[in-house]
C-alpha cells in the first residue's frame, strides 16, 4: 500500500498544522515497507516539516535515544523488534512525543493496547494520502499546542479569567480535581469525567473550558440522554438538504458548530454504538460528513470532554460503551469526588449558595442571614446523595421559605436529617425529596422510577420472554436489555436493590 503523492505545499490551517513551523518539527517513520516509508516521507517533506525514515525497530530505538523527534509514526508489527518495543523508547526518551501507530491489521484490541501503551492515535491501513495528512497535521498542531503549553507554564501569573466556579473547596481532595484541571486546561488533550450525578462534572468541565485558550468562544454542551436518538446522529453531525423528511435545507451539527472550541458530552454512556463509532472518526482525524453528504464537509478542531455517573468500565462489560472509544476519550481521567467524601468544603458551599440565593430571591443589598452552627452540623453530616446540586436546593429552599428574623436553623434545611419528612408523599404522587429538586434532576428521577415500575411489571407479565416484554414496550429486544441493565431488572421482573 502506498501513499499518493501530492503537489509541493504546507498542510493547510483546517487540518491542524495552521501557522506552526513546520520546519522545527523533527517526524521519525518507521516501517518496514520501502515504498510505503518512502511515500510517507515524500509527502511529509513536501509539506515543510523535517522527516527522518527507517525500516527496522532496532535502528530506530538508536535515533530516538540520539534524537529528540516531535512526532513519531511506526508500524506496529515490524521484525525483530516490534512497533510498542519502539514506541516504550521513544516516550521513555521523549515522554510529549506524539507517536502514531500504523498497522494493516486493525483491531479494537490492538487500537486499545497502544492507546494505553501512550500512543496518541491509531491509524490502520489502508489509508489515503488525504486521511494521513489530515493526521499528521493535526500531529503537528499537537505539537505546536503543547510547545504553547509550556511557555504558557513559564509566565509569572496566569490571565484572570474569572467566572463563578460552584465546585470550589478547601479540601485535599478538591483542591486536587481542580489543580488536575487547570493543568489539563492549558493542554488539547481530551477530558473524561467520572462522579456521582450531581457532584458538578459540568461546572468543571466549563472549569477547563474557561482556563483554556479556547475560552473566547462558548462551550458546546451535548446531553447524549436528551436528544432522541433517531435525531442525534443529525443533532452531532449536520444534515444535507433533502437528507431526510422534513429537512428542508442544509444544517450544520454540533461538531462544526464547536470547531475551534469545547465539545461537552454529558452522560457519555447513553450515545449509541452507531454514533459512537463515527464520533471515534471524528476524534482520530476531525473529518465531519454530514447526514446525506457524500463528501468531506468540513475538517473540524474540537476539543473534547465527556463525562458519566457510570462505571466506564461496567458500561464497557455490559457493551454501552465501546472500548476503544471510551480510551481515545480519556486521555486524562478526572474523578470528582462527592460530597460525602468531602464534608469540610460543605459550610463554605453552603454559604456561597446562601449569598447567591438571597441575593437572587430576597433582599440582596442587607446581606444574608447566618446559618446557626447546630444548622451547619446538621449539612455536615447529611448522607447528599443528590451532592452539590442536592445541597443548592436545600439552601434555596431555605432561603425561599424562611420567614422569621434572625439566623437559619436546622429546622429551616427541609428534608435535611428527617427521614418521616423525605418519605411522606405529596398529593401529586411524589415524594418532597424529589419536588425539592431542580426540573431536570427531578425530571430524572421521576422517569427512573417509572421505568424501573413498567419494564418490571412487563417482564413478569411476559413471564421473562424477553420478545414479548418488548412488544408490549413497542421497543427492540436490545434497547429493553439496556434498560434492565440500566436498573438491575432481572428476567423475573425482579429488580436489585441498588436499581433506580
Amino acid at each position: 500500500m502506498s501513499v499518493r503523492k501530492r503537489s509541493s505545499q504546507p498542510l493547510s490551517r483546517g487540518r491542524g498544522l495552521g501557522s506552526t513551523n513546520a520546519e522545527s518539527i523533527e517526524v521519525l517513520v518507521v516501517d518496514d515497507d520501502h515504498a510505503l516509508r518512502e511515500s510517507c516521507g515524500s509527502l511529509l517533506r513536501n509539506a515543510g516539516l523535517s522527516v527522518t525514515v527507517c525500516g527496522r525497530g532496532d535502528d530506530a530505538k538508536r535515533l530516538l535515544k540520539n534524537q529528540v523527534f516531535d512526532i513519531l509514526l511506526v508500524d506496529l508489527f515490524l521484525p525483530k523488534v516490534s512497533g510498542l518495543d519502539v514506541l516504550q523508547t521513544a516516550i521513555e526518551a521523549t515522554p510529549d512525543i506524539v507517536a502514531i501507530v500504523v498497522t494493516g491489521q486493525p483491531s479494537v484490541e490492538s487500537s486499545v493496547s497502544v492507546l494505553q501503551a501512550g500512543a496518541w492515535d491509531y491509524l490502520p491501513k489502508p489509508f489515503s494520502a488525504t486521511h494521513f495528512e489530515i493526521l499528521v497535521g493535526r500531529a503537528a498542531h499537537a505539537v505546536a499546542e503543547r510547545r504553547q503549553a509550556r511557555l504558557d507554564a513559564n509566565c509569572d501569573s496566569p490571565p484572570d479569567l474569572g467566572g463563578h466556579v460552584e465546585l470550589l473547596g478547601t479540601s485535599a481532595a478538591i483542591r486536587q480535581v481542580l489543580d488536575l484541571a487547570t493543568k489539563v486546561a492549558r493542554t488539547n488533550a481530551s477530558v473524561f469525567i467520572t462522579g456521582e450525578s450531581g457532584s458538578g462534572k459540568e461546572v468543571i468541565a466549563q472549569y477547563i473550558h474557561r482556563h483554556s485558550r479556547r475560552r473566547d468562544r462558548e462551550l458546546v454542551a451535548v446531553n447524549c440522554a436528551a436528544i432522541p436518538e433517531a435525531l442525534l446522529e443529525s443533532e452531532m453531525f449536520g444534515h444535507m438538504e433533502g437528507a431526510f423528511t422534513g429537512a428542508v435545507r442544509s444544517k450544520k451539527g454540533l461538531l462544526e458548530v464547536a470547531d475551534g472550541s469545547t465539545l461537552f458530552l454529558d452522560e457519555l454512556t447513553e450515545l449509541p454504538l452507531p454514533t459512537q463509532a463515527k464520533l471515534l472518526r471524528v476524534l482520530q482525524d476531525g473529518v465531519v460528513r454530514r447526514v446525506g453528504s457524500t463528501q468531506i464537509d468540513s475538517v473540524v478542531d474540537v476539543r473534547f470532554i465527556a463525562a458519566t455517573n457510570r462505571s466506564p468500565v461496567e458500561a464497557i462489560q455490559s457493551g454501552d460503551l465501546r472500548k476503544d472509544f471510551y480510551y481515545r476519550l480519556r486521555v486524562v481521567p478526572l474523578h470528582i469526588p462527592s460530597l460525602q467524601e468531602r464534608p469540610e468544603d460543605i459550610p463554605l458551599l453552603a454559604q456561597q449558595f446562601l449569598r447567591e440565593f438571597w441575593k437572587r430571591h430576597r433582599d440582596g443589598s442587607a446581606g444574608p442571614p447566618p446559618l446557626t452552627a447546630a444548622a451547619i452540623e446538621c449539612l455536615v453530616r447529611a448522607p447528599w446523595p443528590g451532592n452539590v446540586r442536592e445541597l443548592r436546593n436545600v439552601i434555596e429552599h431555605a432561603v425561599v421559605l424562611v420567614d422569621h428574623d434572625g439566623p437559619i436553623e436546622t429546622e429551616d434545611l427541609a428534608f435535611v436529617g428527617d427521614e418521616a419528612r423525605v418519605d411522606e408523599i405529596s398529593p401529586s404522587g411524589f415524594s418532597p425529596a424529589v419536588m425539592s429538586l431542580d426540573y431536570h434532576s427531578a425530571r430524572e428521577q421521576i422517569l427512573s422510577e417509572f421505568e424501573v415500575e413498567y419494564l418490571s411489571h412487563i417482564v413478569r407479565a411476559s413471564g421473562g420472554n424477553i420478545s414479548d416484554a418488548a412488544r408490549v414496550a413497542g421497543v427492540d429486544r436490545t434497547t429493553l436489555y439496556r434498560l434492565m441493565e440500566k436498573h438491575g431488572i432481572r428476567k423475573d421482573g425482579i429488580a436489585r436493590a441498588t436499581s433506580g
